[in-house]
């Protein structure tokens, strides 16, 4: 077990259980390995029939990332730091679905003036809706309620 990994020995393990992860799977694909800053490693698997390693809304992909996470970590004695995986593409897919959600809910709130609960969501669905909104002028975003019915509600600013 190696004492401290670096972001590209994360990345590199990383890698690697996905890629055995693929095979067992029994689905043709690539994993491909991208920093994203200094603390965050993104693993991007494509490949054709890759929507039962995603699920339904994503679920198994959260499990994925956690068994990824999971396994890079173990290889390390101490901290490591922010691994993502994407697979398919469907983050993406995902987050640009979610920014235009957010924003027709936005202009429904500009217009009516009433506040509006979204349906509970994961913390990163939470982020990106945050996000998106909090670069919007006249409204503003909180989290309300306990995982895994955690939601956010969108509210006119006064």
């Amino acid at each position: 077990m190696e004492e401290s990994l670096t972001l590209q020995q994360q990345g590199a393990a990383g890698q690697e259980f996905m890629s055995g992860l693929l095979r067992e799977f029994g689905v043709q694909g690539s994993v491909e390995v991208r920093e994203i800053d200094d603390e965050t490693v993104e693993l991007a698997a494509t490949g054709d029939d890759l929507g039962l390693l995603v699920g339904p809304k994503g679920s198994t992909l959260s499990a994925v990332q956690d068994l990824v996470r999971t396994y890079v970590q173990r290889q390390s004695e101490s901290r490591t730091d922010r691994i993502l995986v994407d697979i398919g593409g469907y983050r993406e897919k995902r987050t640009a679905a979610l920014r235009r959600f957010a924003e027709g809910i936005v202009t429904e709130v500009r217009e009516s003036g009433a506040e509006r609960m979204l349906e509970p969501m994961n913390a990163a669905d939470r982020k990106v809706v945050h996000d998106t909104v909090n670069d919007l002028e006249g409204v503003s975003t909180r989290s309300e309620g306990e995982d895994p019915n955690r939601y956010v509600v969108i509210f006119p600013e006064p």
